[in-house]
Order: C-alpha cells, then sequence, then structure tokens
C-alpha cells in the first residue's frame, strides 16, 4: 500500500504534469515584453503590440484588410526600458482582435511585438522608427514561464535613391510646422523629361500625381525618363506626391486635425517646385491626378483651388457624396454604418460581385491598430477636434450609430455639395477642368457617389457649361479600372489641355517678366 503522503506527491506531480501539458486553447498563454536602451533611451508612453500569424512572413507586417489574423495590443505609461510588460487574459484594459484574447486559438502561430515608437507614423509593423522584437513560435504548451519578446530593432528609415532621372524634393512648411509646433515637411518624387538636361533653359508642365491610401512617392522611382507618347513633342514634370501623416492619407485638405495641408501645398510647396524645377508657374501648366484617395485629393484640390489648377483626371476617388458613403447615407436619420435599415450588416468590400469585408469588423480593428487606418483618416480630415484634441468620430464603434452632429460638420467636404452650392462662381472657372472615372463594380462600393455626382453635374452642366465629365466604366473594378487605353487617353486630353493654353500661357509669362 502507498502511504497517504506520497499518493498526494504523487497526485500533485501528476496535476503539473497535465498543466505543462496543457493546449494554449485551453489555457491562454501569457507572454512578456520588455525593450532595450538602445532603441529607446526613454521611459515609451504609447501603444505596444503583438501580432500573430501562421503565413510565413514577419507578424508585424500584418494585419491583411482582407485577411487578418489575430493581435492584441494595450496602452503603456513611463514604461521604462528593461521593464517587463506582460500580455494576458488578465492584462487590464487589454485590446484585441479578432477575438478576445482568452478565447484565441494560438497554436502554430508566430508572434512579434511592436512598440510604436515614432508617433508621427501611421504604419505600426513597418513604420519608420517604430521598434520590434524577434519572432518567436508560440509554444504548443502553456509554462510556468512565458515567452519573453524583447524589442531591440527599429524599423529604418527609407533613404530616397535619387537616380539621374528620379529626385526628391522636401519642402518644409511654415504653415504646418507652426500648425503642429513640431518641423514638417511635404515631399515628392520628381521624374525629368528626356530633355531636362539637353535643353537647360526650356521650362515644363508638370503633372501631379497623388497615390492612394498607404500610398507615397516612393513609387515615382526611375532610372529612365518616361518617352513621351504625343506628335506635339509635349514633355511633362511628373511629381509624385507624399500624402502620408499621422492619421493615414491627409488627401490635401485643410482639416482641424491635419492643418492647413492644402493652403501649405499651393502656397509653398508648388512655387518651391517650380523654381527648383523649372516647372511653368502657370495654372494651365499644372495638372493633377491620383487614385482612390488620392482620387479624391485631386478632385478636392482642383474644386477648392479651381484657378490654380488647369484640370484634374481623378480615377477611382473615395465618397465624392456623402449621400453615399460607401452605401451609407450619412445625413439620414438614425443611419447606421454597421446595418442597413433592415438590419443587415453592411458591406465594405466586395470581389466578383460578393461581399467579403464587412464594416463593423473592419472599424473594430481599425480601433485596435489605433490612429493611422482608412476610416479614421476620414476622420481626421472631415471632422472637428474633440475635447481631447482627436477628431470626433462619425459613428459609435460599438454600435455604428451615427452622430448627426458630426455627420453636419462634414458636408464642409461633401464635394458634390460644395459644387451644387457654389456653382454660379465655380462653373465658369472649372470649365472643362473635371475628369472623373469610376469603376462601374469599384471594390469599395465607391461607385454610388460617383453616379450621384455624375446627375449633380449633368444638372449643372446645363446651367453653365463646364463640359464636366464623369464616366462609369462597365466590369471594372477598384484595381482593373486603370487600363493602358485609360492611361494614355488621360495622357492625351492633359497634352491637348496644355496645348489648347499655350500661347496664353507664353504671352502672360512674358508680361510678368517684363
Amino acid at each position: 500500500m502507498i502511504p497517504v503522503f506520497r499518493l498526494r506527491l504523487l497526485t500533485l506531480s501528476l496535476l503539473f504534469t497535465l498543466f505543462q501539458a496543457l493546449p494554449a486553447e485551453a489555457a491562454q498563454q501569457r507572454f512578456e515584453v520588455q525593450f532595450t536602451e538602445a532603441v529607446h533611451p526613454q521611459p515609451f508612453t504609447g501603444r505596444v503590440y503583438l501580432f500573430f500569424t501562421r503565413s510565413g512572413r514577419e507578424p508585424r507586417l500584418g494585419p491583411s484588410w482582407f485577411n487578418p489574423e489575430s493581435f492584441v495590443a494595450r496602452d503603456v505609461t513611463n514604461w521604462k526600458p528593461g521593464e517587463r510588460l506582460e500580455f494576458s487574459a488578465e492584462t487590464p484594459g487589454l485590446l484585441s482582435y479578432p477575438d478576445p484574447y482568452a478565447d484565441m486559438n494560438l497554436n502554430g502561430y508566430q508572434v512579434q511585438a511592436v512598440a510604436r515608437f515614432n508617433a508621427g507614423e501611421p504604419k505600426i509593423g513597418t513604420g519608420p522608427g517604430n521598434g520590434y522584437s524577434q519572432v518567436l513560435n508560440v509554444p504548443s504548451v502553456v509554462s510556468t514561464q512565458p515567452p519573453l519578446l524583447t524589442i531591440d530593432s527599429l524599423v529604418p528609415a527609407k533613404p530616397f535613391p535619387e537616380t539621374r532621372w528620379s529626385k526628391q524634393i522636401r519642402v518644409r512648411s511654415g504653415l504646418l510646422s507652426k500648425f503642429h509646433g513640431r518641423e514638417t515637411f511635404l515631399e515628392a518624387s520628381v521624374l525629368l523629361p528626356q530633355s531636362y538636361y539637353s535643353q537647360p533653359q526650356r521650362k515644363y508642365p508638370a503633372i501631379y500625381s497623388i497615390p492612394g491610401f498607404g500610398g507615397d512617392h516612393m513609387r515615382g522611382i526611375r532610372n529612365e525618363p518616361i518617352t513621351e507618347q504625343n506628335e506635339q513633342g509635349v514633355e511633362f514634370l511628373r511629381v509624385q506626391l507624399n500624402p502620408q501623416c499621422q492619421w493615414g492619407h491627409h488627401v490635401f485638405a485643410d482639416s482641424a486635425t491635419n492643418g492647413p495641408v492644402g493652403k501649405a501645398f499651393t502656397t509653398e510647396f508648388l512655387p518651391a517646385l517650380e523654381k527648383s524645377f523649372r516647372a511653368i508657374p502657370h495654372p494651365w501648366a499644372r495638372f493633377l491626378t491620383g487614385h482612390s484617395s488620392g482620387g479624391w485629393s485631386s478632385l478636392w484640390l482642383q474644386v477648392t483651388y479651381p484657378d490654380q489648377f488647369g484640370g484634374t483626371w481623378s480615377t477611382a476617388p473615395d465618397p465624392v457624396d456623402f449621400r453615399d458613403f460607401q452605401l451609407i447615407n450619412i445625413y439620414e436619420t438614425d443611419s447606421n454604418v454597421y446595418r442597413d435599415a433592415n438590419g443587415r450588416p453592411r458591406p465594405l468590400g466586395r470581389r466578383g460581385g460578393k461581399p467579403i469585408l464587412w464594416f463593423e469588423p473592419f472599424a473594430k480593428m481599425e480601433q485596435v491598430l489605433g490612429y493611422g487606418g482608412q476610416l479614421r483618416s476620414f476622420e481626421a480630415v472631415f471632422s472637428p477636434r474633440g475635447a481631447d484634441g482627436r477628431p470626433l468620430k462619425l459613428y459609435d464603434r460599438e454600435t455604428g450609430k451615427i452622430d448627426p452632429r458630426v455627420a453636419e460638420t462634414w458636408k464642409a467636404y461633401d464635394i458634390r455639395l460644395i459644387l451644387e452650392e457654389n456653382w454660379e462662381n465655380l462653373g465658369p472657372q472649372l470649365a472643362g477642368k473635371i475628369h472623373v472615372f469610376m469603376g462601374e463594380e469599384d471594390t469599395f462600393y465607391l461607385t454610388g457617389a460617383a453616379v450621384l455626382l455624375k446627375h449633380s453635374l449633368d444638372k449643372l452642366n446645363q446651367q453653365v457649361d463646364a463640359q464636366s465629365v464623369v464616366e462609369i466604366h462597365p466590369g471594372k473594378d477598384h484595381s482593373t479600372l486603370m487600363t493602358r487605353e485609360l492611361v494614355m487617353r488621360i495622357r492625351r486630353e492633359m497634352v491637348q489641355t496644355f496645348l489648347a493654353h499655350r500661347a496664353e500661357i507664353e504671352s502672360e509669362l512674358k508680361t510678368e517678366s517684363r
């Protein structure tokens, strides 16, 4: 017979062994995170994340919009180098997506910690200046000693690799520096035309291209100039602008949160660029284009500064009529972002005509990520600032209910509404300058707003023949809209517009030089 005390010891030993072998879904794994003094010598206040993935890529590169994997986050105050920070189901204030941390099955995942050291950067795991740890495999069993993730690396800054034909321009903005209380720059890449070096006295019209959400000026890098395909010999400077800011994409609009970006661009950046790169300083030699958020930006700049630019060719712009803000009429009484009038979930993205992305989970994912997301980016432009200095939320993140007081303030950025209310003055100024192209099956449900803008402009054009163009392209979505045919057509129309006003440009510039 086994003595009682030995039986108890065996029982405790067996229980301990069972606990050690307990699967992660039954007893949630704890983690500890620390950062080194080498990457951040001062205490840190901000958000810290654990990203999980089974993709084979570094976890910090996620989450993707269409297939987000699990991640958790917590806010810290005066977190010191070397101090261990715990992530567990019992951690107060722990944020998680898509499920509560205690419900996450992390078997087979890898994990990586990220600290948002660079508060001015919209991106997290790839944002220059942010810190990240090594990648660990999530243990298949829960142990009494939590895995330790040490943040000892920083995302490096991306240097601009200038070539003979691609140059970078950074213009310090006095307006934005004063607004933000720190040195702030507007930057772009400049692709030089083929004759730039052989004809040093020649000046050029410029195309200002604005990328969509997440894009920057780094895409404008080439080792050779673009071969212009027009018989008239017109060459352009091609300027790829950087629209990124802390909150995501500032869309070159003056706003309460992002500051006077449009004013800074038109009064500070344009003169500096035209002086530095021999761009023709005349409205009919400045052309705008952009896709998605860049499409909205280019249309906004043209409408807001009608006499500063010679035309916009905007493709798949973000909502240009807030009565159809990706299927939502934000002005409608009791409107809800998450659910339609019949209580059905609202889709945010589709593929092949079928919804694949939904507003509610996407918005709640952004809540855990923090500033810099697409939906919060809209609020940073269109909303006033609240008492905490942050942009007011258009809708409640738990229920989806729209705040009508905030929706009312968004009217100041409703492009269709602005055109209708100011057409008597804007119509003649915008004659021949508005060109909007949208896919009939836009991936992000942007088609409806473009259709409403088209209907409005068709009526307005009858009052003032402004020849505004809004086209809905059958069978095209957000990514397939930009066919080579459309790209070449846009380029051709820019050439024609420039040539139609060349004599006027030359005459005015000669008069000014006297």
